[in-house]
């Protein structure tokens, strides 16, 4: 008898259905997974610009907060606070402020309540400002009160010092001595006296008198008396081998001809000076000046022909 075969078409048939339906599930799986994953990014990146948009005002507070730390630092010390809870708070403002902006939101949210700290503190010193204000009003007003009373009492003694010293240079310029009746002569090789003009051969020494006059203000005290003898070309005669010098006359050292260190005793003593040049002068008008210390007593001129 012949076999008869069976039929084999529906066992290939539900095979593919199983394994289209196992790709469409996995399809399904994948695009489900797609789709929370892209939800999931949305998630995160709107959470980072959120995080980033608040540490950014955050940011900016703190900039704010220094600005006013700064300003209540600089206010309180003029007027004598402490300020040392304030430079803290600025050294960790300034701090926080260098650091990166990559925070996340839970440092973000420290921060921001860091940064309520630092303006309840400001507030504070607000308090502590206005209280400093008051106490430095009450001082100024007592320290006015008592600079107008100083600056009278300064006023008499400046005025009484002025007056002092206005005496003072009365009577300086009272007691300075005067040279009375200067006489200057030519004295040759004789002794022979010669009263000005003068010739060369005539001049050996050249001989200075006058009288101190009398002054009842100036002491009685040690005085050093000088004359200069002044050519034509304003230079002053001199030899120091002979007994000039120098002295101080208005702050500049300046030569004498000849000096003598004598007692004024006030009986308008008199005076005699003789200088020898050793050589001729030059024709021409001379001058003779007498000082006393650094101020001149008199002076009287002079001709060599």
């Amino acid at each position: 008898m012949e076999k008869v075969a069976l039929p084999t078409e529906p066992k290939k048939s539900n095979k593919s259905t199983i394994i289209i339906a196992v790709l469409l599930v996995i399809n399904v799986i994948q695009g489900v997974k797609i789709y929370m994953d892209s939800q999931q990014k949305a998630v995160l990146k709107t959470e980072k610009a959120n995080v980033e948009e608040d540490l950014a005002t955050t940011m900016q507070r703190l900039n704010d907060v220094k600005s006013e730390l700064d300003q209540k630092i600089a206010d309180i010390q003029k007027l004598g606070g402490n300020i040392a809870d304030l430079e803290k708070a600025k050294a960790e403002v300034e701090k926080e402020l260098r650091r990166s902006t990559q925070r996340s939101a839970k440092a973000v949210k420290e921060l921001k309540d860091r940064l309520d700290g630092y303006e309840q503190l400001l507030k504070l010193k607000d308090e502590e400002l206005e209280k400093l204000k008051t106490v430095n009003k009450e001082l100024y007003s007592e320290n006015k009160n008592l600079k107008t009373k100083q600056n009278k009492l300064s006023d008499s003694i400046t005025s009484l010092s002025k007056n002092k010293e206005e005496l003072a240079v009365k009577v300086a310029l009272a007691s300075q001595l005067k040279a009375e009746n200067m006489v200057v002569k030519a004295v040759n090789s004789k002794g022979k006296e010669r009263d000005s003009p003068f010739k060369n051969r005539q001049l050996q020494k050249i001989k200075v008198e006058f009288n101190l006059a009398e002054n009842k203000v100036a002491p009685i005290e040690g005085k050093k008396i000088m004359v200069r003898i002044i050519d034509q070309n304003n230079q002053v005669i001199f030899d120091v081998a002979k007994g000039s010098g120098t002295f101080l006359l208005s702050g500049k050292e300046e030569f004498y001809t000849a000096a003598q260190e004598i007692l004024f005793d006030n009986t308008k003593q008199k005076l005699t000076f003789y200088y020898e040049k050793g050589s001729e002068y030059a024709e021409g008008n001379y001058t003779l000046e007498a000082y006393c210390d650094t101020y001149k007593i008199g002076s009287v001129t002079f001709t060599i022909k």
